[in-house]
Protein backbone atom coordinates (compact mmCIF):
# COMPACT_ATOMS: atom_id res chain seq x y z
CA UNK A 1 0.00 0.00 0.00
CA UNK A 2 2.79 2.41 0.84
CA UNK A 3 4.55 2.00 -2.49
CA UNK A 4 1.33 2.58 -4.43
CA UNK A 5 0.56 5.70 -2.39
CA UNK A 6 4.09 6.98 -2.99
CA UNK A 7 3.78 6.46 -6.75
CA UNK A 8 0.37 8.16 -6.80
CA UNK A 9 1.81 10.98 -4.70
CA UNK A 10 4.68 11.45 -7.16
CA UNK A 11 2.27 11.50 -10.10
CA UNK A 12 0.07 14.12 -8.40
CA UNK A 13 3.11 16.24 -7.53
CA UNK A 14 4.47 16.13 -11.08
CA UNK A 15 1.10 16.90 -12.67
CA UNK A 16 0.53 19.74 -10.20
CA UNK A 17 3.94 21.19 -10.91
CA UNK A 18 3.32 20.95 -14.67
CA UNK A 19 -0.01 22.76 -14.36
CA UNK A 20 1.52 25.45 -12.18
CA UNK A 21 4.30 25.88 -14.74
CA UNK A 22 1.70 26.14 -17.51
CA UNK A 23 -0.10 28.82 -15.50
CA UNK A 24 3.14 30.80 -15.13
CA UNK A 25 3.91 30.52 -18.83
CA UNK A 26 0.35 31.59 -19.63
CA UNK A 27 0.78 34.69 -17.48
CA UNK A 28 3.81 35.66 -19.52
CA UNK A 29 2.60 34.68 -22.98
CA UNK A 30 -1.13 35.46 -23.19
CA UNK A 31 -1.99 38.73 -24.93
CA UNK A 32 -4.65 40.33 -22.75
CA UNK A 33 -5.84 40.67 -19.18
CA UNK A 34 -8.73 38.21 -19.36
CA UNK A 35 -6.57 35.46 -20.84
CA UNK A 36 -3.91 36.05 -18.23
CA UNK A 37 -6.51 36.02 -15.48
CA UNK A 38 -7.75 32.67 -16.77
CA UNK A 39 -4.21 31.28 -16.71
CA UNK A 40 -3.66 32.61 -13.22
CA UNK A 41 -6.79 31.05 -11.76
CA UNK A 42 -7.81 27.77 -13.39
CA UNK A 43 -4.63 25.74 -13.99
CA UNK A 44 -2.95 27.26 -10.97
CA UNK A 45 -5.77 26.17 -8.64
CA UNK A 46 -5.91 22.66 -10.12
CA UNK A 47 -2.12 22.44 -9.93
CA UNK A 48 -2.17 23.45 -6.28
CA UNK A 49 -4.92 20.91 -5.52
CA UNK A 50 -2.86 18.17 -7.16
CA UNK A 51 0.21 19.21 -5.20
CA UNK A 52 -1.78 19.24 -1.95
CA UNK A 53 -3.15 15.79 -2.81
CA UNK A 54 0.35 14.49 -3.47
CA UNK A 55 1.65 15.92 -0.21
CA UNK A 56 -1.35 14.52 1.67
CA UNK A 57 -0.75 11.06 0.25
CA UNK A 58 2.87 11.28 1.31
CA UNK A 59 2.37 12.63 4.85
CA UNK A 60 -0.81 10.72 5.85
CA UNK A 61 -1.13 12.18 9.34
CA UNK A 62 -4.40 13.64 10.58
CA UNK A 63 -3.22 17.14 11.39
CA UNK A 64 -1.27 17.47 8.14
CA UNK A 65 -4.15 16.27 5.97
CA UNK A 66 -6.57 18.57 7.85
CA UNK A 67 -4.28 21.54 7.22
CA UNK A 68 -3.97 20.64 3.53
CA UNK A 69 -7.75 20.34 3.20
CA UNK A 70 -8.18 23.78 4.79
CA UNK A 71 -5.63 25.26 2.37
CA UNK A 72 -7.52 23.68 -0.55
CA UNK A 73 -10.88 24.98 0.67
CA UNK A 74 -9.59 28.52 1.13
CA UNK A 75 -7.92 28.43 -2.28
CA UNK A 76 -11.14 27.24 -3.92
CA UNK A 77 -13.10 29.98 -2.13
CA UNK A 78 -10.78 32.90 -2.86
CA UNK A 79 -9.21 32.35 -6.29
CA UNK A 80 -12.44 32.43 -8.36
CA UNK A 81 -13.76 35.45 -6.46
CA UNK A 82 -10.49 37.34 -6.88
CA UNK A 83 -10.36 36.53 -10.59
CA UNK A 84 -13.97 37.65 -11.02
CA UNK A 85 -13.34 40.95 -9.24
CA UNK A 86 -10.21 41.64 -11.30
CA UNK A 87 -12.14 40.94 -14.50
CA UNK A 88 -15.03 43.21 -13.52
CA UNK A 89 -12.70 46.01 -12.51
CA UNK A 90 -10.79 45.69 -15.77
CA UNK A 91 -14.01 45.66 -17.78
CA UNK A 92 -15.45 48.70 -16.00
CA UNK A 93 -12.25 50.70 -16.51
CA UNK A 94 -12.18 49.63 -20.17
CA UNK A 95 -8.87 47.77 -19.90
CA UNK A 96 -10.29 44.75 -21.73
CA UNK A 97 -9.61 44.25 -25.42
CA UNK A 98 -13.16 44.17 -26.72
CA UNK A 99 -12.08 42.97 -30.16
CA UNK A 100 -11.18 39.63 -28.55
CA UNK A 101 -14.59 39.19 -26.88
CA UNK A 102 -16.98 36.86 -28.67
CA UNK A 103 -20.01 37.74 -26.54
CA UNK A 104 -20.23 40.94 -24.53
CA UNK A 105 -23.18 40.67 -22.16
CA UNK A 106 -22.10 43.47 -19.84
CA UNK A 107 -21.86 46.35 -22.31
CA UNK A 108 -25.54 47.31 -22.05
CA UNK A 109 -25.49 47.17 -18.26
CA UNK A 110 -22.31 49.21 -18.10
CA UNK A 111 -23.83 51.83 -20.38
CA UNK A 112 -26.99 51.92 -18.22
CA UNK A 113 -24.95 52.23 -15.03
CA UNK A 114 -22.87 55.03 -16.53
CA UNK A 115 -25.98 56.90 -17.68
CA UNK A 116 -27.65 56.44 -14.29
CA UNK A 117 -24.53 57.70 -12.54
CA UNK A 118 -24.48 60.80 -14.75
CA UNK A 119 -28.16 61.45 -14.03
CA UNK A 120 -27.53 61.15 -10.29
CA UNK A 121 -24.59 63.54 -10.52
CA UNK A 122 -26.69 66.02 -12.49
CA UNK A 123 -29.47 65.89 -9.89
CA UNK A 124 -27.03 66.50 -7.06
CA UNK A 125 -25.64 69.49 -8.94
CA UNK A 126 -29.10 71.04 -9.20
CA UNK A 127 -29.78 70.83 -5.44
Amino acid sequence: MSAAADVLSAICLLLGAALSLAAGIGLLRFPDLLSRMHAASKPQVLGLLLILTGVGLRLRTGIDVTTLVLVAIFQLMTAPVAAHMVARAAYRTRRVRRDLLIVDELSERLDEATASSRDDDAERGRD
